[in-house]
């Protein structure tokens, strides 16, 4: 099986060791993953705010670059979402029947991370130890694009020395929703300071979900709280192994553990830097 990774824009770019920790995961499943540097990104902001037209490079661009795989894989349920139900759309409007041609075969073999895991490798226990209370967060294109269901969950109690605690009113958007948050400020915070009160409640050390996006925005909430509540992509933890327990989450965490959620005067004087 010839697997790609679909890193994502935004894990890329700000939290890079959520894409390692993948690439570790399904290579401890004897899985070869390819990566191919021609990959941007899914158009997933173009096509939430109106750009469809300025879209359309970028769907022929993934087309391109994930052509031929198998099976592609992205730590994200919003871009594989997008894959899967927004660029068939974007390519008829196009009137592109070659662009067309190439989603149809490629969106369908484009897979978030737990889709992959459980649904093509039929895998639950992925050898994971994780020693920390956790709760997750199902954000809302792994529930009403992808419909992940409980696949996440169940990986998550297979996971050795991890408690799962149930999220009440698990079900509510976190208030993100990429321009979402920049241009309805208000709303967004106070979703968000919702889910963060629903977090606290739980007495979780870590939440985690399969969107960092989302991850981004709730942990701002919980560290401008000093909740002391970390935030983990799924990956991440379903990455981690009792041998490297001694140097992972619990004492020295993932760089994108380490910022995420952090109050901003620890953040001060870091400008520049990426942490």
């Amino acid at each position: 099986m010839r697997v790609a990774l679909f890193v994502t824009c935004f894990n890329d770019t700000m939290f890079p060791e959520s894409a390692k920790a993948t690439v570790r995961l399904l290579e401890r499943l004897g899985v070869d993953v390819d990566f191919p540097a021609g990959q941007t990104c899914c158009g997933q902001m173009h096509i939430n705010t109106g750009y469809r037209t300025e879209a359309v490079p970028l769907v022929r661009r993934y087309v391109e670059s994930f052509e031929g795989y198998d099976a592609v894989v992205a730590p994200s349920a919003s871009c594989a979402g997008t894959v899967a139900h927004h660029h068939a759309t974007i390519a008829a409007e196009r009137g592109d029947a070659a662009l067309r041609d190439g989603v149809a075969r490629v969106a369908p073999r484009t897979y978030e991370l737990t889709q992959f895991l459980t649904d093509v490798l039929g895998r639950e226990d992925v050898g994971a130890y994780f020693p920390h209370r956790v709760t997750y967060h199902p954000t809302c294109h792994s529930l009403r694009a992808l419909h992940l269901g409980d696949r996440p969950y169940r990986l998550l109690r297979a996971v050795r020395g991890l408690t799962l605690v149930d999220l009440p009113r698990w079900e509510e958007c976190c208030g993100f929703g990429g321009t979402f948050a920049l241009k309805n400020e208000g709303v967004s915070v106070a979703m968000g300071s919702d889910k963060a009160r629903h977090v606290r409640a739980t007495g979780a050390e870590v939440l985690v979900s399969a969107d960092n996006s989302c991850l981004t925005h709730i942990g701002g909430m919980l560290g401008r709280e000093r909740s002391g509540v970390r935030t983990l992509h799924i990956a991440e933890v379903l990455a981690s192994t009792e041998r490297a327990a001694a140097t992972t989450h619990a004492d020295q965490p993932a760089e994108s553990a380490q910022w995420k959620g952090r109050p901003e005067q620890e953040l001060a004087g870091r400008e520049g830097r990426h942490p």
